[in-house]
């Protein structure tokens, strides 16, 4: 069963992406007033864009968010740490990294969780999101990097960025969720594009959601407020 939420409360479950390499300044802006029409938690931006976008959502609510060794996890530990440093100094409020992939299925889990580590630190109260990239593991490697994540001091673990031929799926959610204890948060990115799909996940336990989709998740939903409210009805249990 779905939990009742407002459009207001689901605009708080999402990092609304820019990440795309193509976008322009002038489209940088254009998605940037949408995540501040709409109330979002917050917009994922290119470490290059913190700055602008941090300066052009000044007031409206909306936080910056950003990504760190993105799409593919394989700069060095040092590159990351500052990579993380820059975008918080320029105002993001938390980072998404990417862990290095290639070490994780490689089994060199001391390395993985130190890499991550490297960045908690040098997040301090930031929060720091590790993606897995899930469509590149198997069961045992998403196990294995959600608990070096946890044990590195990570605040969620993340499915995909993406750009990697795959995206969020109920089974690795279910998977991810089961394999971190109640601190550490649970964030779906890559293929979230509706309004049931995002419900579903958040059922399983998601409390952050990446998408660019945001427009069509949240009219949907406000549609479906409206039509509640108008309908007299008060049970809220299936929306």
């Amino acid at each position: 069963m779905f939990f009742a939420l407002t459009a207001a409360e689901i605009a708080q479950t999402i990092d609304h992406a820019i990440l795309k390499p193509e976008i322009t300044r002038a489209d940088l802006d254009t998605e940037l007033d949408l995540v501040a029409r709409y109330g979002v938690f917050s917009a994922c931006v290119r470490p290059s864009d913190v700055a602008h976008a941090v300066q052009r959502l000044a007031d409206s609510g909306v936080a910056v968010c950003t990504v760190i060794g993105f799409p593919h996890g394989t700069t060095t530990t040092a590159t990351k740490v500052a990579e993380a440093t820059e975008a918080i100094e320029a105002g993001a409020l938390e980072v998404d990294m990417v862990v290095n992939i290639a070490r994780l299925r490689s089994g060199l889990l001391d390395d993985v969780e130190a890499d991550i580590r490297a960045v908690v630190e040098a997040a301090g109260d930031h929060v720091v999101k590790v993606i897995m990239e899930t469509a590149l593991l198997d069961d045992n490697q998403i196990v294995a990097g959600c608990e070096a994540a946890e044990r590195a001091g990570a605040s969620f673990v993340k499915t995909s960025t993406g750009f990697a031929g795959g995206g969020a799926t109920v089974p690795h959610l279910r998977l991810m969720r089961s394999s971190v204890g109640a601190d550490v948060q649970v964030k779906a990115s890559g293929g979230v594009r509706g309004l049931d799909t995002l419900l579903e996940m958040q059922a399983l336990g998601v409390t952050r959601f990446g998408t660019s989709a945001t427009a069509t998740i949240l009219e949907d939903a406000r549609a479906r407020e409206d039509g509640r409210s108008g309908s007299g009805a008060t049970d809220d249990s299936s929306y």
